[in-house]
C-alpha cells in the first residue's frame, strides 16, 4: 500500500534526487520518460515526476506528501510547507547581474532600472528592501541575454560556477540567496503519516547540507 507519495522535480535536481532516495532504499522503478507516476524499490513509496515550479504545489496542496525541491523555486512559490531537511545537493546563489561596464547599483540621470529575471517574487521583495525602485521584466529562459539585447539593465537569476554570466559579459553584483535542495513536506500529512515520515527522514539524513553563507 502507497503510503507516501513524494514529488520530484524534473532537470537538474531529478538525478541527484534519484539517487539520494536510492541510497535510503526506496530506488525508482524504471526510467521517468512519460510517466508522472513511478513506483519504488520501497511498496509504500511512490514518486510524481512534475516540473520545478510545481512541486511547492503539489505538497502544498497534499496531492504529494513530501518533494524535493530548491531553496529558489521554493521561495519564490510562497508555499506554506514544512522544511524537515536540507539535503546536501544542488547548491547554488540567486544573483543580480549586470554587464561589467554598466553602472550599479545606480543608473545616471534618475533611470528606473529594468530587472529580467524567473524570480519576479523575490527580486522585487530584494530591491524594495533595499529601497530601490525597478521595473520587473519576467522571462522564462535565456536570461542573460536580456541586457545585451537592451531588455534590461540587470538581471536576477541562478548561478552556480558563474561561467554564464561571464560568457554573456555579466559580472555578479549581489547575492540575494543562497540556495540548494530541501524536501519539503505538507503539514497535514506529516501529522497523519507520521511513522512513514519518521522512518524516511532516518533514512535520508545523511551528507553534509549546503552552506547559507
Amino acid at each position: 500500500m502507497i503510503r507516501l507519495r513524494i514529488a520530484l522535480a524534473k532537470g537538474r535536481l531529478y538525478q541527484p534526487s534519484v539517487e539520494r532516495f536510492t541510497r535510503a532504499g526506496a530506488a525508482p522503478a524504471g526510467d521517468a520518460g512519460r510517466r508522472l507516476l513511478i513506483p519504488s524499490s520501497d511498496p509504500a513509496i511512490e514518486f510524481l515526476v512534475v516540473k520545478p515550479g510545481d512541486v511547492p504545489v503539489y505538497v502544498e496542496s497534499g496531492a504529494a506528501d513530501l518533494g524535493v525541491t530548491g531553496t529558489d523555486v521554493l521561495r519564490e512559490s510562497g508555499a506554506d510547507v514544512l522544511e524537515p531537511l536540507e539535503l546536501g545537493f544542488g547548491a547554488c546563489r540567486l544573483v543580480v547581474a549586470s554587464p561589467a561596464a554598466a553602472p550599479y547599483p545606480e543608473l545616471p540621470g534618475g533611470i528606473t532600472a529594468r530587472v529580467a529575471t524567473k524570480y519576479p517574487r523575490l527580486a522585487q521583495s530584494h530591491f524594495a528592501i533595499a529601497g530601490r525602485p525597478v521595473d520587473i521584466i519576467q522571462v522564462n529562459g535565456s536570461v542573460e541575454v536580456a541586457p545585451l539585447l537592451n531588455l534590461s539593465h540587470w538581471i536576477v537569476d541562478l548561478v552556480d560556477t558563474g561561467n554564464t554570466l561571464r560568457a554573456n559579459g555579466l559580472v555578479e553584483r549581489e547575492t540575494i540567496l543562497c540556495c540548494g535542495a530541501v524536501l519539503v513536506a505538507n503539514r497535514a500529512s506529516q501529522k497523519l503519516k507520521l511513522d512513514a515520515y519518521l522512518g524516511l527522514m532516518a533514512r535520508l539524513a545523511l551528507g553534509e547540507p549546503w552552506s547559507r553563507a
